[in-house]
């Protein structure tokens, strides 16, 4: 099964590690700096067209990599995504 994250992105439920508050999670400084990192390493994406992104998705691409994608979806919403199929 796929996660529908926005904009006609999917990923594959199997893969995701997890799907976490950009609010809640963002307060931490370890948090803003993975994040950080990740996009100076190319390995975030956005779901987010314009809008301001309300969670990001931890998951391994097709390639067995980290990738996190950031969606204007809120967490309640993408696990109710999840909890539908």
């Amino acid at each position: 099964m796929y996660l529908h994250a926005g904009n006609n992105k999917n990923i594959r439920e199997k893969n995701i590690i997890g799907i976490f508050d950009i609010e809640s999670s963002t307060v931490s400084e370890v948090t803003k700096k993975y994040l950080s990192d990740a996009e100076k390493r190319g390995e975030t994406e956005s779901a987010a067209e314009d809008e301001l992104p309300k969670s990001f998705i931890v998951y391994f691409d097709k390639n067995q990599e980290f990738k996190i994608c950031f969606s204007q979806l809120s967490t309640s919403a993408l696990d109710g995504r999840i909890e539908e199929e």
